[in-house]
């Protein structure tokens, strides 16, 4: 229980901290129309668990960077969530009207803002990026790099696409695994190792190969979490409708191997993802105490203990 209270208070600070960095680079991108900058905050400022920043965070400041140096990066990556969620959400998609416990972006706009607001933070996310002095021109790149594959026709917006397609259409776990991998998976493994980038341009191969075990075990335990909380939580905890998945009769994990397997296989995930780290430890001498990886620990802990 310590340990949890301990990472809560860790996440809070940093989604106060963060606050504070998203409205500068919102501020920085010098957005020329009102009612767009309204639509863009609307959209990465309602909160939310900050988890991928957080995970930026904690990857660089495990590898000896300080905080500061991971602000921009931090928000790159949650601008280019935000506007996952705000295209996610639109009527040709989706089609949901709550988010983070508040109307989605074309319900508090319209539908055509919703679509450009998602665009600006899309754009903005690598604006920022370039934009960054406490980082050396390679790790600007290396993080334009990273964070495009991701979030593009190769990463989570491939996943979107395959999501979409198999509405009503039978899936194995293969196939789940994949769409996973690319939808949610892409963005959580790029935030891991675009805090590495931060904090170190040249890092081991066998930490990098570690890191890259983790965050392809969190990232694919937290979809599976989704798709529980979708079936055992509820709307006003989740704030956004619960029972979505099952009502368009998406493939979930829960249908696929039933709701005990679903939970076991988180299980099994989240610790293999403390597994990765435990070889971090003992590949590199600089990890030497666990405690310098002790907040992706608690990462892959909150995972499947989160209740939205």
């Amino acid at each position: 229980m310590a340990n949890q209270t301990r990472f809560a208070q860790q996440l809070a600070d940093i989604q106060q901290h963060l606050h504070a960095v998203l409205l500068q680079q919102l501020a920085e991108l010098n957005t020329a129309d009102e009612r767009l900058a309204a639509a863009m905050q609307h959209g990465l400022m309602n909160g939310g668990k900050r988890l991928r920043p957080y995970l930026v965070y904690a990857t660089a400041e495990a590898l000896g960077s300080r905080q500061e140096n991971a602000d921009v990066a931090a928000a790159a990556i949650e601008m280019i969530h935000s506007y996952s969620l705000v295209h996610d959400d639109l009527p040709a998609m989706d089609d949901d009207d709550l988010r983070r416990g508040q109307p989605t972006c074309h319900i508090a706009f319209d539908e055509a803002t919703a679509i450009l607001a998602g665009d600006a933070l899309l754009t903005g996310a690598f604006q920022c990026l370039t934009q960054a002095p406490e980082l050396t021109p390679q790790q600007r790149l290396n993080l334009i790099q990273i964070l495009a594959q991701a979030s593009g026709a190769a990463g989570m917006v491939a996943g979107q696409a395959i999501d979409l397609a198999n509405v009503n259409k039978a899936m194995d776990q293969s196939q789940l695994q994949q769409m996973h991998q690319l939808k949610t998976g892409a963005l959580i493994k790029a935030a891991v190792l675009m805090g590495a980038t931060v904090a170190d341009e040249q890092l081991a191969d066998t930490v990098r190969q570690q890191l890259e075990r983790y965050a392809d075990c969190i990232g694919l335990a937290f979809q599976v979490q989704d798709d529980i909380l979708d079936i055992e939580s509820d709307t006003a905890t989740l704030g956004k409708q619960q029972g979505a998945d099952k009502a368009l009769n998406k493939p979930t994990y829960p249908a696929l191997l039933g709701l005990s397997q679903a939970k076991q296989l988180a299980l099994d995930l989240v610790a293999e993802a403390h597994s990765a780290l435990h070889n971090i430890a003992q590949y590199d001498t600089f990890f030497a105490n666990e405690s310098r990886l002790e907040r992706l620990a608690g990462v892959a802990d909150y995972i499947i203990e989160r209740r939205f």
